[in-house]
């Protein structure tokens, strides 16, 4: 029989200890290779030298593997992570998203409140609403230009089939905001905001003819107190003026016609794009549209010199118009990345707290002299328009 010995004897000395290693003899057995392999270590020399390998081969019966139990010391544990360290993480997630949107509509509320009093504060001593319509737009445009060159937003790629379904919204948009304007130039912020509140039944009237969309008895009864509402704070307005009216109505003509037009237009999926982009081309678009019919109505009447010749202070005019663009520009992109956050009859209601947040700031700050029964009638608009928007989100949930 021959025999087999492997011999390994480490011995490694550091300069205060020594670190010995020692490998107890181990066998393998296997019935094909007929080979004993023998290892073991001793630490017979303390120098820090490898000693030599001696290897001789034999042929036994068996190859025996007797495991070496230091091994099974080591041990691997999956340590689970506890559910509530999930669930902590979702609350805090939800809790910064509700706090988000909280933020979102504080200053929806605030941007609106702001733009109708320097806006009206400009109107009464500066009758010329198409000239500021176009001021507010070319503001707007530069602070998209600055959004798109500094990468705060990215910069869209728009086609041409794009640009040209985008032109009509545009146009309405301008004639929206414009009316919105001349109305408020007429008559007090309260009343064009009250009559504001009608919009909901220009959007169930517009919906039936151009999307087919029959509302439903609710919706229909829901439209009563708001028509009622804006016809008894009409009559009992002490700023009623025919063109405010008017121009109020129109208002919401044109803007409910410009989501109508949206939802029929920009259908297509190839075709969509987010409401903040949308948003930045609408107000572009409208800047081109309104800037040469403002120069062949009315004139260059924004000057320094025609300012001073009016006899307006011309800081006082420029700051409050700048002001007043900023808060007309912030507003609406608020009003687009709180719509891109929750469903529209949620932001319906959001807008029916607005205007009346809106109502009650100006009649504060100016001091608008408001009777019993015009207050009674603005409150039912307001409660008709709450209703509206409650009818329409359990319609959304049975859909």
């Amino acid at each position: 029989m021959h025999t087999s010995t492997f011999t390994l004897s480490p011995s490694l000395s550091f300069s205060h200890q020594k670190l010995r290693t020692r490998f107890n003899p181990s066998r393998f057995q296997l019935s094909k290779t007929n080979v004993n392999v023998n290892v073991s270590s001793s630490s017979s020399s303390s120098s820090p030298s490898l000693q030599p390998w001696s290897l001789a081969s034999s042929s036994s019966p068996s190859f025996k593997l007797r495991p070496w139990t230091s091994l099974n010391r080591f041990q691997t544990k999956a340590t689970s992570v506890p559910e509530s360290a999930g669930d902590a993480a979702s609350d805090s997630g939800a809790l910064f998203r509700t706090l988000e949107l909280g933020a979102l509509f504080g200053m929806w509320f605030i941007f609106n409140i702001y733009f109708n009093i320097y806006n009206k504060q400009v109107l009464k001593v500066y009758p010329f609403p198409l000239t500021i319509t176009a001021v507010q737009f070319a503001i707007g445009t530069v602070i998209v230009s600055l959004m798109w060159g500094l990468n705060l937003y990215k910069r869209p790629k728009i086609s041409n089939a794009q640009l040209a379904a985008i032109l009509p919204l545009a146009m309405v948009h301008t004639l929206g905001n414009l009316f919105t304007n001349m109305s408020l130039g007429k008559v007090a912020v309260s009343f064009t905001h009250t009559i504001k509140a009608s919009e909901p039944f220009f959007s169930v009237i517009l919906s039936a003819i151009f999307l087919g969309e029959m509302p439903t008895a609710w919706v229909v009864a829901s439209l009563v107190p708001i028509v009622g509402g804006v016809v008894l704070a009409s009559v009992t307005e002490a700023s009623f003026n025919w063109v405010g009216f008017w121009s109020a109505m129109a208002s919401n003509f044109t803007n409910q016609f410009r989501n109508v037009l949206s939802k029929k237009v920009m259908v297509k999926k190839e075709d969509s794009i987010d409401n903040i982009t949308l948003f930045s081309i609408i107000t572009i678009m409208s800047f081109l549209l309104s800037a040469p019919v403002t120069i062949f109505a009315e004139g260059v009447k924004f000057t320094p010199s025609y300012l001073q010749a009016a006899g307006l202070n011309v800081n006082q005019v420029y700051i409050r118009s700048l002001l007043a663009a900023l808060c007309f520009h912030a507003y609406q992109q608020v009003s687009y990345m709180i719509l891109q956050r929750v469903s529209p009859v949620t932001h319906s209601v959001g807008n029916c707290v607005k205007r009346v947040v809106v109502i009650a700031s100006s009649v504060l700050f100016f001091k608008t002299p408001v009777s019993p029964v015009n207050a009674f009638g603005t409150a039912i608009a307001l409660a008709g328009v709450f209703l509206y928007s409650r009818v329409k989100r359990i319609k959304a949930k049975t859909t």
